[in-house]
């Protein structure tokens, strides 16, 4: 991989790992306004992952349930990690929109991995969402842009 490439890799991850603490954050402040529970999606993503892998995750009930917990919050940062990493190397190619495009395009992209995990997996349907739970998605993810591809931006001009 050229040198080039591979900070630009260096450099999505780690502006994806910021941004996926700016979509907890937003996450918990939702969740601390309204009175909101957690959310089971993520536990139920990382169960339905694993009925397709050749593996079984031990334990009896709360045990259990308590490691798909974990294994679904690991997914998420995963995911992030992942899309940053996408966008960084998009940037190293030379693609550079301005803040607010960049913003909704890494926003929009997160969401879409996101969203698309849970359609193809059968754990959510967001075709029957409300406009609430629309909000409730779209909102972190924005978050998560702003802050993903501002960072890369800022790794890019330190360079």
């Amino acid at each position: 991989m050229d040198l080039t490439l591979l900070s630009g890799a260096t450099a999505g991850a780690a502006a994806g790992a910021a941004g996926c603490a700016a979509l907890d954050a937003t996450t918990y402040l939702d969740m601390a306004i309204r009175g909101r529970p957690a959310s089971d999606v993520p536990a139920e993503t990382a169960e339905a992952i694993v009925k397709h892998l050749p593996l079984d995750v031990p334990g009896q009930n709360s045990h259990r349930q308590n490691r798909f917990n974990g294994l679904g919050g690991l997914s998420g940062v995963l995911s992030g990690v992942f899309v940053g990493t996408a966008f960084g190397l998009l940037h190293a190619a030379g693609w550079r929109p301005p803040l607010a495009v960049g913003t909704v395009a890494v926003g929009l992209g997160a969401m879409a991995v996101s969203d698309g995990t849970l359609a193809g997996l059968r754990v959510s349907d967001p075709r029957t969402w409300s406009a609430t739970d629309w909000l409730s998605d779209l909102i972190p993810h924005l978050v998560y842009g702003a802050v993903t591809y501002a960072t890369l931006v800022a790794l890019e001009d330190r360079r």
